[in-house]
């Protein structure tokens, strides 16, 4: 389980976070949701380290992570999909796959399960990363995340700006890893897409979370969406 207690952190003079509380737990997904400037990135980077909490704990299975180094969380199990993907765009297919294998130590057998999730990308291993369509590169983005056999995966808005049938895939990617045990915080900001796999959904304001509610039930036009994501 992957547990955030009282977090507030920022950026310099400027406190995002105000004490925000959530956890996660195996084989759940954890979608978050909140207007823009709530803080929901900013808790993702807080979770990886990129960006340095001033109160508050992140435990994950029985171990405080907050005091790690950025580059030490991932290798805890943590796996990050940042909004707009930070893919190593001059690097191909097969190399951006490479680097998440390396960062636990991981060898073909996990390559090959992960390919199996996205045959599309085992037809693209040599192609440029930069080259691929806008869904092909969000595929490889989680693919690479997924490479580090995660206990936990972050996905920041990862449909945006996507066709239906690559939300579709993202979504059936997210199922599928439910089953394996991973847990999924998922930021999102279409409620359809997050209606459609979450488990429970916490809405975040000015920081905190002010609601965390079960997902089976909901309709889109429930009066949580309406009070805290504005649709």
């Amino acid at each position: 389980m992957l547990r955030l207690d009282d977090l507030q952190a920022g950026y310099g003079a400027v406190q995002v976070l105000h004490g925000l509380s959530l956890s996660v737990a195996t084989g759940e997904v954890l979608c978050v949701m909140g207007r823009n400037g709530a803080g929901k990135s900013t808790m993702l980077k807080a979770i990886m380290g990129q960006v340095r909490t001033s109160a508050g704990t992140i435990d994950l299975d029985g171990t405080r992570i907050d005091p790690l180094p950025a580059h030490e969380v991932s290798r805890h199990g943590i796996g990050y999909v940042p909004q707009g993907r930070r893919l190593f765009g001059d690097l191909t297919v097969a190399e951006n796959i490479e680097i998440g294998l390396m960062t636990r130590n991981r060898g073909a057998a996990v390559r090959e399960r992960v390919l199996d999730l996205f045959p599309r990308l085992r037809e693209r291993m040599g192609q440029i990363s930069r080259t691929l369509s806008g869904g092909e590169q969000q595929m490889l983005a989680i693919a690479r995340a997924l490479c580090l056999e995660p206990k936990v995966l972050l996905l920041d808005e990862p449909t945006e700006g996507l066709q239906p049938s690559m939300i579709a895939l993202i979504r059936d990617t997210v199922i599928a890893l439910k089953g394996t045990g991973v847990a999924t915080i998922l930021v999102e900001q279409r409620v359809d897409a997050a209606l459609s796999v979450a488990d429970r959904i916490a809405f975040v304001v000015g920081g905190r979370v002010a609601e965390t509610v079960d997902a089976a039930g909901l309709s889109p036009n429930a009066p949580e969406f309406i009070n805290h994501v504005g649709v």
